[in-house]
C-alpha cells in the first residue's frame, strides 16, 4: 500500500502548484508558435533548439507516463526507495508532458512551412539526436530479459536531463551572435521560469507532508530540469532585458532575412563543391 498524505491543507497545496506549473510551462509553447505564426516566419528561433527539444519531451513522457500508469514499475521503485514514499510524478506532469511533444512538434512543422532565411538545423543535433535514440533502443534490449524497467525509465529520465542542458545552448548562443533576441519569444521563458519555480514548490510540498526528501533525489530528472531550466531562463531575460533590449538581428549572414525554404540540413561547403564536380 502507497504513501497517503498527512495533511489535507498540503495535499491541496500540492496540487494547486502542479497544475500552475501545468498551465505555465503548457502555455508558454503558444507564444513562440503564436509569434511564429504572425510574422509568418521562424527567422530568430534556433532550430537546433526545436529538434533538441522535441526528443528531451519525448523521453520526458515516456517516463512520466510509465512510472504514473504502471503498476510494475511503481512496485520496482518502491523496492528502491521504500513502501512509504509517494510516487513523485503527478497527473499534471503526464498531461504537460503529452501537451509538449505536440506542441513543439507543431513547432518544428512551422519551420518546415514558414520563412526561416538561411537557417537550417546542424549535423550536430541531429547526430545527437541519433545517438541518444540508437542508445534508448539498445537499452529497451538490455531491459528485457530481467524486467527492469525502472532502470529503463531512468534511462529516459537521464535523456531528458542531458537534453535539457543542452537544448537551450543553441539558442543562447545564437541570441549572443545576433545580439538580438528578435524572432524568440520572451513569453515563453517568463512562462517556464514561473513553471521551474512552482515545479519546485511542489515538490517541497511533498516533502514537507512526508517528512522525507526522497522525492527530490528519488525523481532526480525533475529536480535537475527544473534547476538547468530556471538558469537558462534568467540568461535569456537578462538578454532580452539588459543586453539586447529592442535590438533588432545583425545577420549572421548576407541573406539571412531574406524569404527561404531551402533544405533544411546543414551542408558543408566542401561537400557542396564535391557533388558539383
Amino acid at each position: 500500500m502507497g504513501a497517503r498524505w498527512n495533511s489535507f491543507p498540503l495535499e491541496i497545496t500540492y496540487e494547486v502548484f502542479g497544475w500552475i506549473a501545468f498551465f505555465s510551462w503548457s502555455i508558454g509553447f503558444y507564444p513562440q508558435v503564436l509569434l511564429n505564426f504572425r510574422r509568418k516566419s521562424v527567422v530568430g528561433l534556433n532550430f537546433d533548439f526545436v529538434v533538441l527539444n522535441l526528443t528531451k519531451h519525448t523521453s520526458y513522457l515516456i517516463y512520466n507516463a510509465t512510472l504514473h500508469f504502471s503498476s510494475a514499475v511503481q512496485q520496482q521503485y518502491r523496492e528502491k526507495y521504500g513502501f512509504n514514499e509517494m510516487i513523485p510524478v503527478a497527473a499534471n506532469d503526464v498531461a504537460f508532458s503529452t501537451h509538449a511533444v505536440l506542441l513543439t512538434a507543431f513547432t518544428l512543422f512551422q519551420i518546415f512551412i514558414y520563412e526561416r532565411g538561411n537557417q537550417k538545423v546542424s549535423k550536430v543535433s541531429l547526430a545527437i539526436v541519433s545517438v541518444v535514440w540508437i542508445a534508448a533502443a539498445i537499452c529497451v534490449f538490455i531491459a528485457l530479459p530481467s524486467q527492469s524497467w525502472l532502470w529503463l525509465i531512468s534511462v529516459f529520465n537521464t535523456i531528458q536531463v542531458v537534453m535539457t542542458v543542452i537544448k537551450y545552448i543553441p539558442q543562447a548562443v545564437m541570441n549572443f551572435c545576433r545580439k538580438s533576441t528578435d524572432g524568440f519569444s520572451i513569453g515563453n521563458i517568463l512562462l517556464d521560469f514561473l513553471g521551474g519555480v512552482t515545479n519546485y514548490g511542489q515538490m517541497a510540498v511533498q516533502s514537507i507532508d512526508q517528512d522525507s526528501w526522497v522525492n527530490f533525489y528519488g525523481n532526480i530528472g525533475k529536480t535537475l530540469i527544473s534547476l538547468v531550466s530556471i538558469f537558462f531562463d534568467l540568461l535569456f531575460m537578462v538578454q532580452h532585458y539588459v543586453l539586447y533590449p529592442g535590438k533588432k538581428a545583425t545577420p549572421l549572414l548576407p541573406t539571412l532575412d531574406e524569404p527561404s525554404k531551402e533544405a533544411l540540413l546543414k551542408v558543408s561547403d566542401e561537400q557542396s563543391s564535391s557533388d558539383k564536380a
